[in-house]
């Protein structure tokens, strides 16, 4: 097949996007696949427009990729240097280049790579992508509206409510909360901008954060526990994985870095927690409507009570991303796992 794999965009996360679109193009090449690694901003634009037999030369066409950084990227540096200075999402002959693709594996993530929106231009355009679809990854994205299904689906979720920027407020009795509290970005991903905030003092500089990402931030009850993840694929769970930060909590950094966590797959818990946490991750997959695959995170108290964290719906695929560790747990290697993902993300089009 002729497979684009999209990754970049302006999100928090456009670095991890580019390792998980790079371990992504390898493992579907080794599968076969003539493989574009593109960036959805940047897009396409060489000497020669004309794109036609792109595919043909797919490695060449592609982007290279440098390693993660412990921050996030600048993001205004990244809009400046397009060469068409143009502020659309998609660079040039991006889409052009879908169209061509037998199907798009959609390797973006945070805000415009799993809000919803590029599955709904690309329903519109009929360019075939891995995934869930429009509505369940808007659904998913949002972790105000998150927390309302997995409560009507009887998932349990830390307690929160949501702030927007209009109504900051930086005093924390008036705003009602508590510490510990987790001040973090309704709609971010990788923990960018999420802070624990043990007093007034630290709870302001935690707003002052979560808002330099977005206009809406979630305020939650801190839940001391271990950290837990549960990938689904179709609608069954994978094994369950333990990240285990050396340092801190699982943050930014000690997603990215090498040697920053240690994981455990699978986790050393009880046969009953494990069971329990599986459930929940196909019931939280099924009460937002999520397809093909994705991931829900957990917290897990010493006294044996779990929750629900978030759902995420394009969960990372980079070398020391979970759900590839879950899989390889359950006898499924990189390679197969993509190739699985684009089988499942197939037959959605068949229906």
């Amino acid at each position: 097949m002729d497979i684009v794999v999209l990754a970049g965009g302006l999100s928090a996360e456009r670095d991890v996007s580019f390792q998980t679109g790079n371990m992504v193009t390898q493992g579907l090449r080794k599968n076969g696949h003539r493989v574009v690694l593109l960036d959805v901003f940047m897009g396409y634009q060489k000497q020669e427009t004309d794109v036609s037999d792109i595919f043909l030369h797919s490695i060449e066409a592609s982007i290279s990729v440098s390693k993660i950084t412990e921050t996030a990227p600048d993001l205004s540096k990244i809009k400046a240097a397009r060469a068409d200075k143009s502020a659309c999402f998609f660079g040039p002959n991006v889409i052009a280049i879908c169209q061509m693709a037998d199907i798009v594996f959609l390797a973006l993530h945070g805000e415009d790579g799993e809000n919803g929106k590029i599955q709904a231009a690309f329903d519109l355009f009929g360019i075939r992508y891995t995934g869930s679809g429009h509505l369940s990854s808007a659904l998913a994205m949002n972790k105000e509206i998150s927390k309302i299904f997995f409560t009507k689906a009887d998932i349990p979720t830390p307690n929160g409510r949501k702030m927007s920027k209009p109504e900051k407020n930086k005093d924390a009795a008036d705003a009602r909360v508590s510490f510990p509290c987790i001040v973090k970005p309704c709609c971010g991903g990788s923990s960018i901008g999420v802070t624990i905030a043990h007093s007034q003092e630290e709870y302001e500089i935690a707003l002052d954060e979560a808002f330099s990402w977005e206009d809406e931030i979630l305020i939650e009850e801190y839940i001391e526990g271990r950290e837990f993840a549960v990938g689904v694929i179709g609608q069954k769970a994978l094994p369950v994985i333990e990240m285990a930060p050396i340092n801190g909590f699982y943050d930014y950094k000690n997603k990215y870095q090498s040697g920053a966590t240690v994981e455990t797959c699978p986790a050393d818990i009880p046969p009953e927690t494990t069971k329990k946490m599986q459930a929940y991750a196909e019931a939280a997959a099924k009460a937002l409507g999520l397809s093909t695959y994705a991931r829900m995170d957990f917290l897990l108290r010493e006294s044996g009570e779990i929750y629900c964290l978030e759902a995420n719906t394009l969960p990372g695929m980079t070398a020391t991303s979970l759900l590839p560790q879950e899989a390889q747990a359950a006898g499924i290697g990189f390679a197969e796992l993509c190739e699985t993902i684009i089988q499942i993300s197939l037959k959605k089009y068949e229906e």
